[in-house]
């Protein structure tokens, strides 16, 4: 298991889903987490008290990352809390799935937002800190939608093709401060918002993944978690699918 021990880790959009596992997976690795969260208050102190329960040391912070406000607000708690940020996981994003004759524009700005934007306003606010230590690690989280494209998602799959050319553009920038940006594609996984998918779609899906099942939460974590370990130090601007092989 790589170790984190020592290393401060902010993740955007925490409190459940494949951002809380990865909260989770990090605070077991040893690291120090600030879990981000919008609205539900009450899911991010859930996953503060699982990581302090078992020993680890974690705090949850209210922000919209989508408005660069509140964007440097969690950053700058965090250099001020624990003096340091040396990862950062963007990760919150939403869905507004619609043919596109019938999606509202307000569906694909919020999307293009809250997936996209993010992403930027965060890596922006916690650059200038990993600038100066001469060490970071950004972790985006993009989807093979970015990749493959899907019907009905032509804003997710913008926003998240879109998350890898930032990926690439921001590897290139800031590699010289001994920095890294990387991507994490998960395929198919099992999470809140897809638990109550029917079984006939479920099974439908896994005749198109080679591996022939979806992916778990862990399965995510474990991707992330490697990309920001020391052992990734000469892995950068690199897009990780974990998709059972949807996406090859």
């Amino acid at each position: 298991m790589t170790s984190l021990t020592g290393r401060v880790a902010v993740i955007t959009g925490a409190s459940r889903g494949i951002g809380k596992g990865i909260a989770l997976e990090f605070a077991k690795r040893g690291a120090k987490v600030v879990v981000n969260y919008h609205s539900n208050a009450e899911s991010a102190n859930a996953v503060v008290d699982e990581i302090t329960a078992n020993g680890g040391s974690a705090s949850a912070f209210q922000a919209d990352v989508s408005i660069e406000e509140q964007a440097n607000e969690l950053i700058k708690y965090t250099t001020t809390h624990y003096e340091q940020i040396d990862i950062l996981v963007n990760n919150a994003g939403v869905t507004r799935d619609n043919v596109i004759m019938l999606m509202k524009p307000e569906d694909f700005d919020t999307v293009i937002n809250t997936n996209l934007r993010s992403a930027w306003l965060c890596s922006k606010a916690a650059v200038r800190s990993m600038m100066r230590k001469r060490y970071g690690r950004i972790i985006n989280i993009t989807s093979i939608s970015g990749i493959m494209g899907q019907a009905g998602q032509t804003n997710y799959s913008a926003s998240k093709a879109g998350i890898i050319g930032f990926t690439k553009s921001l590897a290139r920038e800031i590699a010289s401060r001994n920095i890294t940006v990387n991507a994490v594609a998960p395929g198919f996984v099992l999470t809140d918002l897809t638990k109550d998918l029917s079984e006939e779609l479920v099974n439908q899906s896994k005749t198109f993944i080679p591996l022939a099942r979806w992916g778990e939460v862990a399965e995510i974590a474990y991707a992330a978690a490697f990309l920001a370990s020391d052992e990734a130090g000469y892995i950068t601007g690199h897009v990780l699918n974990v998709d059972g092989g949807t996406a090859m």
